[in-house]
């Protein structure tokens, strides 16, 4: 029979991405659609942005991050993974992380989505250009 290994879940969303984290016991491995942190984002900052959770709450190396996520741009996905972790990890330390995360922000949904396009406009604001004539 195998072991049964305890996950804390967490969804995170931001623009159009939606990731799906779980929190496992270990050594601090992150893996994203079954790759690499490293492998999946090129860019260090996007990195940094998706370890800021848990370097806050100091606990890089107490979890493994197991995660997918879906939709958007590499940006996006990197914001919803860091609010699926900080969801995760409230549900794995209830009350201790939460004035920490709170305070940098990490538990807020960013609500910030593209404007649609309106009729008679280039784009959602972009207007043709004015003619007297």
């Amino acid at each position: 029979m195998a072991k049964k290994e305890i996950a804390f879940c967490g969804t995170g969303r931001r623009k159009k991405s939606i990731a799906r984290v779980r929190l496992v016991d270990g050594k601090g491995k992150i893996t994203i659609n079954g790759k690499d942190l490293d492998e999946y984002f090129g860019a260090e900052t996007l990195k940094y942005i998706v370890k800021q959770p848990l370097t806050a709450t100091e606990t890089e190396a107490k979890y493994d991050v197991i995660c997918t996520v879906k939709g958007g741009g590499f940006t996006g996905q990197a914001g919803a993974i860091r609010h699926g972790i900080s969801r995760a990890l409230l549900e794995a330390n209830s009350e201790e992380f939460r004035p920490t995360l709170k305070s940098n922000g990490f538990l807020t949904r960013d609500s910030r989505m593209k404007e649609r396009k309106k009729y008679g406009l280039k784009k959602a604001r972009k207007a043709p250009q004015f003619s007297k004539r």
